[in-house]
């Protein structure tokens, strides 16, 4: 068997041999994929990456030959998971929101809109808005007739309330 010709600088070749023969490494290499892609699929709480990047380690250390042991590969495992877990979950999760925008993305109070029909007080009607057909409530005290702007004082689920601007 022809081994690569860095055989000699990183490990001996009794256990460059067992690389070779022994596959436990690609277990927790595949496993770890699997967890990272788990974890990009799923909308939880930033947890399961760690235990990937867990056993991506664990699975470059059974490469190396270091844990030949399996129990060993799995105490190791469940150490570095838990350790980056508790270390660096919180940091990392402040690190990301602290790009989030403050308070409302897109608000919709203060736009302007354009009655549909005649909407009388506090009767509901039709209105569009950023070119879409709202159900409007008007809050004003006076009649809004067709194709009147308004104001949208506010938002309740998806009825816009306005009033004659």
């Amino acid at each position: 068997m022809m081994f690569p010709p860095f055989r000699d600088w990183l490990v001996p070749e009794s256990r460059l041999r067992g690389f070779w023969l022994n596959m436990d490494w690609w277990i927790w290499v595949l496993a770890g994929l699997a967890l990272l892609a788990f974890e990009v699929a799923s909308p939880g709480g930033f947890y399961v990456f760690f235990f990937g990047v867990g056993a991506l380690a664990v699975g470059l250390l059974a490469a190396l030959g270091v844990p030949e042991a399996l129990w060993l590969q799995g105490v190791l495992f469940t150490a570095l998971s838990v350790a980056s877990l508790l270390c660096f979950r919180r940091p990392i999760l402040n690190k990301m929101q602290a790009h989030a925008p403050a308070g409302e993305v897109d608000s919709l109070v203060g736009e302007r809109a354009v009655a549909q029909g005649k909407i009388v007080p506090g009767g509901l009607g039709k209105a569009e808005l950023r070119g879409s057909t709202w159900n409007a409530r008007n809050a004003g005290e006076s009649a809004i007739g067709r194709d009147q702007l308004c104001l949208v004082e506010r938002v309740d689920g998806l009825t816009l309330w306005i009033r004659a601007d």
